[in-house]
Order: structure tokens, then sequence, then C-alpha cells
């Protein structure tokens, strides 16, 4: 059975699309509604203008982002059962997995362009991908610290060490990806980067 697609739905999808291949200011609430294949007073019945269009889009992307990060609540368990070098190459493949998808790839695509022109798209790049990430990494760090399976050392060091390195390689490899150029070195790199820093400060294993 396929599923009906709605108005709205439509809108936003047409919208993504124009939005990461043009920036918000290069598409036109007219262009949007030809490609949808709607009249444009029609647009009106679903947003305001087409600022709102926008700032539904950020809510979504702050939704999907947030799904990529597990539960502080689960920490605990999660960590108490898996290796670190498991933890952090789940999490990973996990976030790779999520900019790999086709809708999401697109979201990010629009919050590069859009940060230094758009509050809330700034106010996202500033918060959800980088104060929440390091935060979380922090709080993930001093655990494993507390479980003795990393160095004594700052965990806001290590989230930050660990972090910038990632987000800028990642960066990359979504640039590579929209010009549909390889990624197979710039992944060897973040899976490197990963072994390297988990190299040095993870506690020796007694034999």
């Amino acid at each position: 059975m396929t599923k009906t697609i709605s108005t709205k739905d439509k809108i936003l999808d047409v919208a993504i699309d124009l939005f990461s291949q043009k920036g918000y200011s290069g598409v036109s609430i007219r262009e949007i509604t030809r490609e949808v294949g709607i009249k444009e007073s029609s647009l009106y019945n679903h947003f305001q203008n087409k600022d709102e269009i926008i700032t539904t889009i950020f809510s979504m992307f702050q939704e999907e982002l947030a799904k990529t990060l597990p539960p502080i609540e689960v920490l605990d368990v999660i960590l108490d059962n898996s290796s670190i070098e498991q933890f952090f190459a789940k999490g990973f493949e996990n976030f790779k997995e999520h900019i790999d998808q086709p809708v999401n790839e697109k979201l990010w695509r629009i919050l590069y362009i859009e940060h230094y022109r758009n509050t809330q798209a700034r106010e996202l790049f500033l918060n959800d991908i980088i104060k929440k990430t390091l935060d979380f990494l922090e709080v993930v760090f001093e655990k494993l610290i507390a479980l003795g399976k990393v160095k004594q050392i700052d965990p806001s060091l290590l989230a930050a060490e660990y972090q910038y390195p990632m987000f800028s390689m990642l960066a990359e490899y979504n640039m590579l990806r929209f010009d549909g150029k390889d990624t197979s070195l710039i992944e060897k790199r973040m899976k490197d980067h990963l072994v390297f820093l988990l190299g040095i400060i993870k506690v020796a294993e007694a034999e």
C-alpha cells in the first residue's frame, strides 16, 4: 500500500531539495509551489511564509540530530557492556549512517549554507552540533575514567581532542559526497583518528 504524502510534506521535501542546492535566499515561493505543483496561494494554507518553512526545516534537523546520541540515562549500561573501542566505533557508524541518509545530507548542507546568515542555523550549529556533542562526550569520558578504562585526563579536553578533528573531517566527508567524489580516504582518516586517540588515552589492561 502506497503511503499518501501530504501537501505540507511535499512542500517541505521540495524546499529542502531546493534550499540545499541554491540556499534559502536563492529560492522563491513561486519556485517551490511550481515544483510541488500547487498554486502559490495554496502554500499559505500550510505555512505563513518562507521563513516558517526554513524554521520547520531546522526543527526537523534538530530532531534528527538528537537521535544520533544515546540518552544519558542508559550510558552506564552501554559503557559497562562494551569496550571503549566498541562504544566509539558504534557511535561513529551511527553518525555516519545519519549523515548518509539523503534527507539528512540535504539538511546538513542547508545548515552549512545558512549558518552565517540565519540566527537559528547559527544557534543549531553552535549549540546542538558543537556544544551538546562536547557536553555528551565529556560525560562519557568522565564515566570511562571512573570505570578505570581511560587515563585521568581532563574529560573536557578529551571531548575536544576527539570531537574537533572528527567534526572537521565530517565536513570534508560531506563536501566530497556532495561532489560525488571518493570518500574512502577521509573515512580511513576518521577511523585512524579514533584508533590513535583511544590508543593514547586508554588504560593498559593488566597482563
